[in-house]
């Protein structure tokens, strides 16, 4: 009779919060609660430049030209000579002005610090006159940069794994406020960063402080210097109802529609960022005029400013909501198309974040459909913004964060039919994707 074979004794589960318990934590902790002052100090100062360019540009400028107002045509050169300027700052200096929004929002780490003069300039440029993006891919950019250049020069050898978590907490701290809660700013970082396991454990505390400690500075900031705090916020929220089978099925056809038209904007604006990158100085030139065209033409068939298609769309959710009842829904389907075909064009050449305008035209195309039957104000505006944020970033769980922490306590009303618009444009929007290309296998010789 043989003897049953002795099974080898299984490993010990490795403790997962062994590192957290650790001295180098501790002070990884403490370095993150001071670089969140100095980073959210500059991301503060990054905004209000930001904001005092686009009054200069859009509105003392023409003053100062002579002109009553500003011109409906004065987006047209203005878009166009930004355009250079983003181009030639993507073809000469180190880094390429950041990211390429079209890509999606990616967190792909810390630049180095000889880019960021780069990412700083191609982002303020393209904010401050006027191109259809948002502030926080360069905030995450510029955040995490800063972070890790300022830890490396105290401390040369720091481990990348260190680094890593220091580059992280730069980011959480640089956009904690911009999104109207740090809690926000950090779930869009987890799920754009696709952080799990260990090291979402390592990186989400000290991200989590020094977001914490962000948003207080720029409480701070916003209230010592009068300039508010450029964070995303509704003042006039209309009263939800309660949802019902009608508006269910409205969530059905919102995520379909929302899948299909951000499905349509992301492969417009990849195929246009291919001819773009051939040519990037003239071609974005080019874009640029064509956003300028673009808004001169909507301000003459509605009669609106010009304005209103222009940049990031972020503080004209609000007047938008306020007003939706009063834009026809013809007007709102001409805004939405003209937002969105000028979000293609930015996204292809300038320099920036795909996070607002998305909110923008989906919150412009649920206003419109809130004139139909069946589908109050408030669900119409949640649902367009979950639906196409999702159909344009891939992050299902910052989506329906999104479109409800916005509406404050409605927001919890309508947040089922939210929950099911993102559901329906993600799948429907994954599966409108082409399919990623098989690797190839080398021949057997």
């Amino acid at each position: 009779m043989s003897a049953k074979p002795v099974a080898a004794p299984t490993a010990a589960p490795s403790d997962p919060f062994r590192l957290i318990r650790t001295r180098a934590y501790v002070m990884l902790l403490l370095a993150a609660a001071m670089l969140g002052v100095p980073v959210s100090v500059v991301a503060f100062g990054f905004l209000a430049l930001v904001h005092r360019l686009q009054s200069l540009t859009y509105d003392d400028l023409p003053r100062a030209l002579g002109f009553a107002g500003t011109p409906s045509w004065w987006p047209v050169p203005l878009l166009a000579v930004a355009g250079l300027l983003v181009g030639l700052t993507v073809r000469h200096l180190p880094g390429k002005g950041g990211h390429r929004p079209a890509d999606g929002l990616m967190n792909t780490g810390a630049p180095a610090a000889v880019e960021l003069p780069g990412i700083a300039l191609a982002a303020l440029v393209s904010l401050g006159v006027g191109a259809v993006l948002g502030p926080e891919a360069p905030l995450i950019a510029l955040g995490g940069g800063l972070a890790v250049y300022t830890v490396r020069l105290v401390k040369p050898g720091i481990s990348p794994k260190a680094s890593a978590v220091v580059g992280a907490a730069g980011s959480f701290a640089a956009v904690s406020a911009l999104l109207g809660s740090p809690l926000l700013g950090a779930f869009l970082l987890m799920e754009a960063s696709g952080l799990g396991g260990a090291m979402l454990g390592m990186v989400l505390v000290p991200g989590l402080l020094a977001a914490g400690i962000g948003s207080l500075i720029f409480t701070g900031l916003g209230s010592w210097t009068g300039l508010g705090t450029y964070s995303l916020a509704l003042h006039h929220v209309p009263h939800a109802q309660q949802p019902d089978l009608a508006q269910f099925g409205w969530a059905v056809a919102v995520g379909l529609a929302a899948a299909f038209a951000g499905t349509g904007i992301q492969r417009l604006a990849l195929f246009l960022q291919a001819h773009v990158e051939r040519r990037t100085v003239v071609a974005t030139a080019v874009m640029g005029l064509i956003i300028g065209l673009i808004a001169f033409g909507y301000a003459q068939s509605t009669g609106r400013e010009a304005s209103g298609v222009l940049y990031s769309g972020e503080s004209a959710l609000d007047p938008l909501l306020s007003a939706g009842a009063g834009y026809s829904v013809a007007t709102l389907l001409v805004l939405a198309l003209c937002k969105a075909l000028a979000y293609c064009a930015s996204l292809s050449s300038f320099r920036g974040g795909p996070v607002f305008p998305a909110m923008f035209v989906g919150a412009a195309g649920g206003i419109a459909l809130s004139h139909l039957p069946g589908l109050s104000l408030a669900s119409g505006f949640a649902m367009g913004i979950g639906a196409m944020c999702v159909a344009m970033l891939k992050l299902p769980m910052t989506s329906v964060l999104l479109a409800t922490l916005l509406l404050g306590s409605e927001g919890l009303t309508v947040m089922p039919l939210v929950i099911v618009s993102v559901v329906v444009s993600y799948v429907v929007t994954l599966r409108l994707l082409p399919p990623p290309a098989e690797p190839r296998t080398a021949p057997r010789g």
